[in-house]
């Protein structure tokens, strides 16, 4: 019988996919769809946007909260995801970048104890924490709405960096502490890697908008850190928690969505991508992330694909075995991790997994049934949509980004891809 989840004959025929005018093109169709469904739905006349269901309808309010609950990550993924649609050219996407400059400033920021709150209400800050994670978007936010010009942008890169230097840097390791109260307290002595991994990206998204070679000289850090010596030392599994003194906490259980048991088989894949970026960003001068990030992609595929049915497991053991169902994240994150790799090397490796994670990803996660739209974020072992952790459609930001950084070059974020010509080329092989 033929192995579905791993055809032996999708491999290296022909030109690279994205090399061929037609696949360029479709992948365009995915992402404007997404636009689509995001742009309108989400909107939140309140401020902010807010989460939906499957059918684009907003999903209820929390028991305790006056309105929709909105986190600062969704709301800074969002500014960035629409300046991108921005940069594309699709109208009405600056509206939403405003509406959400305004409501992380207006209603996020802290303004008497300064940083940005987790997560607020129609009225309140309800999750009053300072999370590294969450910050790490508000850099995002604020590096891709200066690359398109917002008028706010600067304010706001300025507060979040003064936030960072002042709060959440340590000096002493190169990577950011992880969590405070709302008045700075300390809550826990814990370190992760969720939050330096976005982090990281975040910092290379505003060495690109303000051209501070310092920032990216930190995003060097906190890699060196969590992949050179961490990764590497565990064979390519990036560890995910870590105690105050940054040895790897193997046993923490923690939060299924942020803080899982175990290994991340995406963000091993997330990193791969991040890897390539910084390597480019950094001149190619240093030569192990190359290495790494071709080494976790390999360890990756060999050991979070599902080979009975496709996709990529949630999480891992320590052994390697599969724990969790299968998420769409993780594969729009190999989609750009074997985009990028196979940009930089002829491995033909990264283009049979390039084909093969997007059939996974189109026949499975794309959702087409009537009344409809997004993704599906999660798939039992069936192949069946499930929702024991994401409701309803939780995501614009991993899914688009898996349509465009395939089609831009690897050498630096979407949004600086898209200056210039990059909109106008995006569709020229």
């Amino acid at each position: 019988m033929t192995d579905l989840s791993n055809p032996s004959w999708i491999g290296m025929t022909g030109l690279r996919y994205v090399e061929r005018d037609a696949h360029r093109h479709w992948l365009l169709s995915p992402a404007r769809s997404l636009f689509d469904f995001f742009q309108y739905t989400a909107f939140n006349t309140k401020g902010g946007f807010s989460t939906l269901a499957d059918d684009g309808q907003h999903n209820p309010p929390e028991p305790g909260h006056v309105g929709a609950l909105r986190q600062v990550h969704d709301i800074s993924r969002m500014v960035h995801c629409f300046s991108v649609a921005h940069l594309l050219g699709l109208p009405g996407a600056d509206r939403n970048v405003d509406h959400g400059m305004d409501f992380i400033w207006d209603r996020h920021r802290d303004a008497k104890n300064g940083g940005y709150f987790w997560g607020v209400d129609d009225e309140k800050a309800t999750h009053p924490n300072k999370l590294a994670y969450g910050h790490a978007f508000v850099i995002l936010a604020a590096s891709s709405a200066k690359v398109v010009g917002h008028p706010d942008a600067d304010r706001l890169m300025s507060d979040i960096l003064e936030v960072l230097d002042k709060r959440f840097w340590d000096k002493s390791v190169g990577a950011t502490k992880e969590e405070f109260a709302a008045d700075w307290s300390d809550i826990s002595d814990y370190r992760g890697q969720n939050s330096n991994m976005h982090l990281t990206e975040a910092l290379m998204a505003a060495y690109e908008a303000t051209g501070d070679r310092q920032l990216l000289s930190m995003a060097e850090s906190i890699a060196s850190l969590i992949i050179n010596r961490h990764a590497r030392e565990q064979g390519w599994r990036v560890a995910e928690h870590f105690r105050g003194d940054w040895s790897v906490d193997l046993d923490y259980a923690g939060d299924p969505m942020f803080r899982p048991k175990g290994t991340t088989p995406g963000h091993a894949l997330e990193w791969s991508r991040l890897l390539v970026q910084l390597w480019e960003l950094g001149g190619r001068t240093h030569d192990w992330m190359l290495e790494a990030a071709k080494g976790l992609f390999i360890k990756t595929v060999e050991t979070g694909w599902n080979n009975k049915v496709g996709g990529f497991y949630y999480t891992l053991t320590w052994e390697d075995l599969p724990d969790r169902d299968l998420y769409w994240w993780p594969c729009a994150e190999g989609v750009c991790a074997a985009a990028v790799l196979g940009a930089v090397d002829d491995d033909p490796r990264f283009e049979e997994w390039y084909r093969r994670i997007w059939g996974f990803v189109n026949n499975y996660f794309i959702d087409r049934r009537p009344g409809t739209g997004g993704w599906i974020p999660e798939l039992d072992e069936q192949l069946r949509p499930v929702n024991r952790v994401f409701i309803g459609r939780p995501d614009l930001y991993h899914a688009v980004q898996s349509c465009l950084i395939p089609l831009l070059p690897s050498s630096g974020s979407i949004t600086r891809g898209l200056l210039g010509d990059g909109a106008k080329s995006i569709l020229q092989a």
